[in-house]
């Protein structure tokens, strides 16, 4: 999982469905090396996708992580998938820096969202 202290924390926006997600969950080895850099990567390259909506992460201090990916549509999460990049880190996922996940990828056919409106401090 990325940590990004600087980017404020805001789940990806409700789309207009249908759309596709990927909700990939780890459980990470203790052999990290390279990882963080990685992860950043498949960032960066998965927002050059066209179709790509955008990426919620979370990271239980017990060390299940979880990740979901937002595409537009099955050609976008098609492209992101069998990028030859994105295959390589998934090869060295394998090898190195996973105990285990699993993939789940659905079509979404519903999709709301709330936001608080921001209140005053008193005195301010």
């Amino acid at each position: 999982m990325s940590n990004h202290p600087e980017v404020p924390v805001v789940p990806v926006g409700a789309h207009e469905p249908p759309y596709y997600v990927a909700v990939f969950t780890t459980v990470r080895t203790q052999e990290q090396s390279g990882y963080s850099e990685t992860n950043a990567r498949m960032e960066d390259l998965a927002k050059d996708v066209p179709g790509y909506l955008g990426m919620d992460h979370a990271q239980t201090p017990g060390g299940l992580g979880i990740t979901v990916s937002y595409f537009r549509d099955a050609d976008a999460l098609t492209r992101w998938r069998t990028d030859v990049e994105h295959r390589a880190a998934q090869e060295r996922g394998r090898a190195e820096w996973y105990q285990s996940y699993t993939l789940h990828v659905a079509k979404v056919e519903r999709s709301t969202g709330f936001t608080r409106a921001e209140v005053p401090q008193a005195g301010a």
